[in-house]
């Protein structure tokens, strides 16, 4: 009786150990899994990084061509403004009208 009761009781450990080998075993292919989703959106955060990173680039060459393009313009209107003073000039000195 009392080796029946002591094989009851190695039977329950023995159950009671594969139990927790099969959790232990879950949990270690969850976290596996999760690792691997991690590493995943790791990466695609990176990337996405280096996207802004580079639309970042664009912005600013896009503002120093903006920026030079204001200047060119600028530039363009004085030579404008000169060139209409000096044809008004030119009109009134030809049709002899002076202010």
């Amino acid at each position: 009786m009392i080796v029946a009761g002591v094989e009851v009781k190695i039977s329950r450990l023995e159950s009671i150990v594969e139990q927790i080998g099969e959790a232990v075993l879950a949990t270690t292919e969850t976290i596996e899994r999760l690792a691997e989703r991690v590493d995943t959106l790791s990466a695609q955060v990176e990337e996405q990084g280096r996207q802004v990173q580079q639309q970042g680039y664009q912005i600013l060459a896009l503002c120093d061509a903006v920026q030079t393009l204001t200047e060119t313009q600028d530039d363009s209107l004085a030579r404008l403004t000169q060139l209409t003073d000096t044809l008004e000039r030119m009109t009134k000195l030809i049709t002899g009208t002076e202010d």
